[in-house]
């Protein structure tokens, strides 16, 4: 490995260790080098606290002067919670600055390299910028689009089914398994499900895993407002949860749910939900990343709507049949082959006796 490679790639893995805590901002590591020697390294560990290029440039000091920064994610040249990145660099004295991504916010958008090579800074652009993007897949979608970014996560066996045909479904995969999809949960920004699984499943719906985090926001799609006051996602204070209805659920009725601080419920202006208008909402409320949990007709809904980015599979080496036993996507389903929108597959791996496959929607590729 090249030298501006071999930085990159620490700067790297110490963004990934971050992702799940700084939305609606982008994970980002920073690494400085002078004379061949760290001086300084820093993240961005949450929305509002400083940067990763702050911290880094804390920590080296009076080193930092005359020396290089290798960092995640083109600098920021713009004041917001906290003032450019690009303007402290030019006051601590680097003269290089090696860059993986480019930032797409048009706050940003090559503003920060300009800046910095106004200043007579060398700038280095693009070093792994592949390795670093998947990190910042949602926000980059986020800023480009104003919706969160969809991922869809499911378990299945080797022919296809999430359940038996008696809807037994716990467990179809291992611990390994499980215990990764947790992960997932805790790098979202929200998970959603539909009033089904809370009705059958009665879910918690939050990341048990031994990390620093906060837990995701819980989306229901409930359009007649059938979720039972008791249930888990209402009773349990631990994440917000968010129930989307149609529009003729009574006041009253949503009152109820309403005297829990951490519930909300949102009605949509039709009878039925829209996924678009659900994506549309969330978006707004600066929900970068969705995860998608729920049964085989919430995901069929999404599927149909082309907003799945990236799918999350994990097969187990079972085989359980059944023309009833249900799929991961279910409900209306798409009618011809020419309306399908492609995914391309990034990764495969074994966890435990399961096997985990990682798909792109190839225009986010």
């Amino acid at each position: 490995m090249e030298r501006d490679e071999k930085y990159m790639q620490m700067a790297i893995d110490m963004a990934a260790e971050t992702v799940g805590q700084t939305s609606p901002n982008p994970s980002v590591g920073a690494v400085i080098v002078n004379d061949d020697q760290i001086v300084g390294v820093g993240v961005h560990v949450k929305a509002g606290l400083p940067h990763a290029e702050i911290n880094a440039l804390q920590m080296a000091d009076i080193m930092a002067e005359g020396g290089e920064m290798f960092v995640t994610l083109e600098p920021c040249s713009h004041y917001g919670q906290t003032p450019p990145c690009a303007k402290a660099i030019i006051d601590a004295g680097l003269r290089r600055v090696v860059i993986a991504s480019d930032d797409p916010n048009p706050k940003v958008a090559g503003r920060g390299v300009k800046m910095l090579e106004d200043a007579g800074i060398e700038v280095r652009t693009q070093v792994l910028k592949e390795e670093a993007d998947q990190y910042n897949r949602s926000f980059f979608h986020f800023i480009t689009e104003n919706e969160p970014y969809v991922l869809l996560k499911s378990a299945m066996t080797l022919d296809g089914k999430i359940a038996t045909v008696s809807g037994e479904s716990q467990w179809i995969t291992g611990e390994p398994a499980r215990r990764d999809g947790h992960l997932y949960r805790h790098r979202s920004d929200a998970i959603l499900v539909g009033v089904n699984t809370v009705l059958h499943d009665d879910p918690t719906l939050t990341a048990r895993l031994d990390i620093v985090g906060s837990h995701p926001i819980r989306v229901i799609l409930d359009t007649h407002l059938k979720t039972p006051e008791t249930s888990k996602v209402i009773q349990n204070e631990d994440a917000p949860t968010w129930i989307f209805t149609g529009e003729d659920v009574p006041r009253e009725r949503a009152s109820v749910f309403e005297a829990y601080a951490h519930v909300r419920v949102i009605p949509l202006n039709e009878s039925a939900i829209d996924v678009q208008a659900v994506l549309q909402h969330l978006g707004e409320e600066k929900v970068t990343s969705l995860l998608i949990e729920g049964g085989g007709t919430v995901a069929d809904a999404f599927v149909r709507a082309g907003k799945v980015h990236e799918s999350v599979t994990y097969i187990a080496p079972k085989l359980l049949g059944g023309a009833e036993a249900k799929t991961p996507v279910s409900g209306r389903g798409i009618p011809k082959l020419a309306d399908v929108y492609q995914l391309s597959f990034q990764s495969m791996e074994q966890l435990g006796d399961d096997i985990k496959i990682v798909s792109i929607q190839k225009e986010d590729v």
